[in-house]
């Protein structure tokens, strides 16, 4: 199991540095920390990484009520998993003078936004972080296949649990609604992810 900021940086500056496109994947449960950690390790690489996280693909609000998915918002077919893997594909593959825009999730809207983030042709790592980077399952299972790594960010459900409870609260659920989230479906999807330890190259303390 790694720790250590430096060390984590210095293995992702590696991919950087090995010529071509990389693509580096950071899964874990919800509160895991994978958003900031990504977000440090690309700031770290000044200009070397940029970050595309995987909620961007989330699901519309209306599409989900419309399927009837809305109370299980953060599920595996919550998200549209094929585009995600045809992104990650054309983001490999990335081609000589063409910018590719990738998604976005506002969480003040909870909302994915479409075109929020430029992945310049020579920029030499894509950081993608989310819940199932490591998801054996329908669409999800060609996800691994297009990382060169995929690390599993691994932290204890006391710490992370009210980690969750804060932000869902810091994003306008009241805090009773926020635990029974937490709960009934945050949890759920964390059992669901913890599934796909095993097939990281690298496990990370979270902190």
């Amino acid at each position: 199991m790694e720790t250590g900021l430096d060390r984590l940086v210095e293995r992702a500056a590696a991919l950087a540095d090995a010529g071509g496109r990389r693509v580096l994947g950071i899964a874990g449960p919800p509160g895991a920390g994978k958003s900031t950690l990504a977000a440090r390790l690309a700031a770290r690489l000044d200009g070397r990484a940029v970050l595309v996280p995987m909620d961007g693909f989330h699901l519309a609000q209306a599409e989900l009520e419309r399927l009837g998915r809305a109370g299980r918002k953060g599920a595996p077919d919550t998200f549209d998993a094929a585009g995600y893997v045809a992104l990650l594909a054309r983001l490999r593959a990335a081609e000589p003078g063409t910018t590719v825009y990738a998604p976005a999730f506002d969480r003040s809207l909870e909302e994915p936004v479409a075109g929020s983030t430029a992945v310049p042709p020579e920029v030499p790592l894509v950081i993608t972080e989310g819940n199932y980077l490591l998801h054996d399952e329908g669409p999800w299972a060609a996800v691994l296949p297009l990382l060169d790594e995929a690390w599993y960010l691994d932290l204890d459900a006391g710490r992370r649990v009210p980690r969750l409870v804060a932000r869902h609260v810091r994003f306008g659920k009241d805090e009773e609604h926020a635990r029974r989230w937490v709960a009934d479906s945050d949890e759920a999807n964390a059992r669901l992810v913890e599934r796909g330890r095993g097939r990281a190259h690298l496990v990370v303390r979270g902190e």
